[in-house]
C-alpha cells in the first residue's frame, strides 16, 4: 500500500483560513484550546544537564534512559548524538500508532492496523510569524486507510496536544 501524507500541524493554524461553506467563502480563524487533564494515568519525569542540546538527559522512570544528547551537524554540531527532536519524533510515531490500533479495535479494523507503520518527521526551523525556531511535524501512514488515519489522529495524545493545545507549567525548583 503506497504512503499516505497526514500533516498535523502547520505554521497556518494562527492565520485566517478560507472556508468554504453553503453561503460561499468566509475566512474563519483557528482558535486554540487547551486541554485540562481530570486524571494523571502515568507521568513520566526527565532531567536535562550540562549544555542543553550537548548535554545528557536521563529518565528516572521504570526503564529509565539515559542519552548523551549533541546538536545535529545541519545544525552545526558533530551529529554524534540523539537530540530533542529525534526523540519528539519516535514518542509520537509510537504514540500515534498505539492510537491509531486502539480505534481500529473499536472500528472493526484492528487486523489492518496490526501491521501499520507510521512514520514521523520533526522539522526545526524559524518560522515567519515570530522569532526564534518552531517545529513542523509530518507523518507518513503505511497499511491503513485515510478513516482509521483521521480516527487515530484524533485519538493520539500528541496530536491532541499540537492541535488543541496543552498546559505547560514552568516554575523554579
Amino acid at each position: 500500500m503506497p504512503l499516505t501524507m497526514f500533516n498535523p500541524l502547520s505554521l497556518a493554524s494562527a492565520r485566517p483560513v478560507l472556508a468554504h461553506g453553503a453561503r460561499g467563502h468566509a475566512l474563519r480563524y483557528h482558535k486554540r484550546t487547551l486541554i485540562t487533564l481530570k486524571d494523571h494515568k502515568y507521568t513520566a519525569h526527565a532531567t536535562a544537564r550540562g549544555q542543553g542540546r550537548n548535554g545528557q538527559v536521563k529518565s528516572d522512570d521504570d526503564h529509565g534512559l539515559d542519552l548523551r544528547l549533541a546538536m545535529p551537524k545541519s545544525l552545526g554540531g558533530k551529529g554524534d548524538g540523539q537530540n530533542p527532536e529525534m526523540l519528539f519524533a519516535m514518542g509520537y510515531a509510537a504514540c500515534f500508532l498505539s492510537a491509531m490500533q486502539l480505534v481500529a479495535g473499536k472500528l472493526g479494523k484492528a487486523e489492518m492496523a496490526k501491521n501499520a507503520v507510521v512514520h514521523t518527521q520533526v522539522h526545526v526551523g524559524e518560522p515567519k510569524e515570530m522569532e526564534g525556531f518552531g517545529l513542523e511535524v509530518a507523518i507518513q501512514v503505511e497499511g491503513v486507510d485515510e478513516e482509521l488515519i483521521k480516527a487515530g489522529h484524533e485519538a493520539c495524545p500528541y496530536s491532541r496536544a499540537l492541535s488543541k493545545g496543552v498546559v505547560v507549567k514552568v516554575s523554579k525548583a
